[in-house]
């Protein structure tokens, strides 16, 4: 499920409910990871993705309800500055990214559960005496690809040992999304899996390219970023060196 596109939430804080959109949002911190994962297809059985359907007409496909998990692009890593007006190349301090983004999904109740964990590693300028530096790690839940329904900044500690350059910190994140609203309406999935034979006055139309179809994915599609929460000047920086 992982992506190269966009999140982190620290695993004490509370839970943070939003409301938007006929959706509730939570996001929180896990102080475990799940093994479980659940997907809801649109076609039951089974069959795998890409098989011929029973009746020969079709190939089946699989639409999941779990956010899709990402780090956006250019904020999966932070460079910090000594001293931090400068932007020259001797002044990197330290440079941190996140990697291994890996992601669960259960359901739970009326509320789908998805968590990522992901691992922050840093490299500093310097192997001098043990160091704690905190860099700000964000999670946002968005909806239909536009929408920001959710969000939480939180800070991470990487604990550089005495004379080691590099530091690592394991993290996590857990967002909860009403199952109804991550879920098709059944008129949308009828006529997304109604079967269609040769001769048919819409067998060669694309169901998914019907405007209420495609709006519909989009208003139930949900995504999970995860990144650093960059300043101007640091995204600036990300971007155009």
């Amino acid at each position: 499920m992982t992506k190269k596109r966009g999140l982190f939430c620290d695993r004490a804080a509370p839970f943070m409910p939003v409301e938007g959109f006929g959706a509730t949002v939570r996001i929180a911190a896990a102080s475990k990871f799940l093994a479980l994962g659940a997907v809801l297809a649109l076609v039951a059985g089974c069959a795998k993705r890409g098989d011929i359907d029973s009746t020969g007409q079709g190939i089946i496909q699989f639409r999941s309800a779990c956010p899709s998990v990402a780090i956006p692009a250019n904020i999966g890593d932070i460079t910090l500055f000594d001293p931090a007006g400068s932007k020259d190349a001797a002044a990197i301090d330290v440079v941190a990214n996140i990697t291994d983004l890996r992601s669960t999904c259960q359901t739970v109740g009326e509320e789908i559960q998805s968590q990522v964990t992901f691992v922050v590693n840093a490299l500093r300028r310097d192997a001098g005496p043990a160091r704690s530096v905190d860099v700000p790690v964000f999670s946002t839940v968005v909806r239909g690809a536009t929408s920001v329904i959710a969000k939480r900044v939180t800070m991470v500690r990487l604990n550089f040992a005495e004379g080691s350059l590099r530091a690592s910190t394991p993290a996590s994140s857990t967002a909860f999304v009403n199952r109804a609203a991550a879920t098709l309406p059944p008129e949308i999935e009828r006529l997304i899996t109604r079967p269609r034979k040769t001769g048919d006055a819409d067998a060669a139309l694309d169901p998914l390219a019907r405007p209420e179809v495609k709006a519909a994915i989009q208003r139930t599609s949900f995504e999970l970023l995860v990144g650093f929460n960059l300043t101007p000047d640091q995204l600036r920086y990300n971007i155009t060196r």
